[in-house]
Formats: structure tokens, sequence, C-alpha cells
């Protein structure tokens, strides 16, 4: 009995695509930093540590999109080491009545950082801003699979956004 477990197993090991052994899996919760709220302060911090930006993921409690993108692509070991290398990364919640302080200094709620300065109304949604809180890009919804994931991280850190819409790079790239 034992050796045909044994049998199970080593075709499972066999037959698994190259690399998927070997993905960790991490707490969803890890791929945020801690924040105060203080987005000056996650810039000067981003600058100190030489990250590119600020990667702020607006959500709700209750979204299954947002639940999904924590349990399936937020949780991977190498999706969490990509972009916490280049960016701080915050969750902010687009129904929540919590004061934040913006990129200019101004107190201000998170629903209404999220609708009136963001126009965020569905969610999640994905805003990439530089060190000086300008909008680098944006996506809304939840992506396919970590490799979609993967390439919008690729997408802004390489500079992609100031030439080419997401849609357009994610195409490219994929039919090479």
């Amino acid at each position: 009995m034992k050796f045909f477990l044994f049998c199970i197993a080593l075709a499972a090991l066999l037959i698994a695509p190259a690399g998927a052994v070997a993905e960790e899996l991490r707490n969803p919760a890890d791929f945020f930093d801690q924040t105060f709220g203080d987005l000056g302060e996650e810039a000067a911090e981003a600058r100190d540590e030489g990250k590119i930006g600020i990667l702020v993921m607006f959500e709700t409690e209750d979204c299954p999109w947002c639940k999904r993108m924590k349990e399936t692509v937020l949780n991977w070991a190498r999706v969490q080491d990509l972009y916490r290398e280049w960016f701080r990364i915050i969750s902010l919640n687009t129904e929540g009545d919590t004061a934040i302080v913006d990129f200019s200094g101004n107190d201000i709620i998170e629903k209404d950082f999220a609708l009136k300065h963001n126009r965020v109304r569905a969610t999640p949604v994905f805003v990439f801003f530089d060190l000086e809180g300008n909008v680098l890009a944006r996506y809304t919804g939840a992506v396919k699979n970590i490799e979609e994931f993967l390439l919008l991280g690729e997408y802004v850190i390489d500079g992609h956004y100031k030439d080419t819409r997401f849609n357009n790079f994610k195409r490219a790239r994929l039919s090479s």
C-alpha cells in the first residue's frame, strides 16, 4: 500500500507543470505594507526604500472580486516579491470613513479619496501613483491569473504606460 501511495505521489510530481511544486503561497495580507494612512509619508518612505511609487488597491469588505484577487493572485510569493520590490502597497476601503492624508497633505476620508479624487465606482481598482502622487496607471477589476498581474507590474515598472494602453501591451507580449 505504501508503495502504491508513493507511486501516485511521484506521478503527481512528474505531471505537475514545471515550477508548480516550488511555488510558495503566503498570507495575502503580506502583499500590503502597514500604513498610518498618510500618502505623503508613504511616498517619502517609498523614495527612501528606492521604490518607484505607491500602489493603492481600492476595495470593499464585501467585494467578491477583491476576495478572489487576495486568494488567487496576491497570495503568491513571486507576485508579492515583485510588487513589494518596486512599490509601497496599501489598501483603502472605498466605503470607509477612516481619515487619511492625501498626497497634498489634506485630510480626507477613504471613500472621498476613492470617489472624488480617483473616480472609483467598482472594486477592486489598482491605482499606481508616482512619488509625487500623480497617477501612472490604473486597472479596474480582477485579473485573470497571476501571470496577468505580473504583466501589469511589468507594464508600470518598465514605463510602458507612457506610450500604450495595458490591453495593447498585454496583447503584444502574449503574441510574441
